[in-house]
């Protein structure tokens, strides 16, 4: 959602519209009625901790290895038989 409103509005209510911003929405700012700037929330960066990215590891691993599910290999031609 996109909302327009003057320099001088920006300025008396900044922290309002920041807040505004970060629950993101987008807000054009105008001088006499002409657009000058767009306000537009940033991408969150998702840190992990130490313990999350430590897990994350070794799940990746576990996927690079395989599971055995203790059934036969089918080729994938077999499996696009008609």
């Amino acid at each position: 959602m996109e909302q327009r409103i003057s320099l001088r509005d920006a300025n008396q209510h900044l922290a309002r519209y920041i807040k505004r911003v970060e629950s993101g929405e987008e807000i054009i700012i105008t001088r006499r009625g002409q657009p000058v700037a767009r306000l537009t929330p940033l991408p969150r960066e998702r840190v992990l901790t130490d313990e999350q990215q430590a897990a994350r590891e070794r799940t990746l691993a576990r996927m690079q290895k395989g599971f055995a599910l203790g059934g036969k290999s089918v080729p994938r031609d077999e499996l696009h038989e008609r």
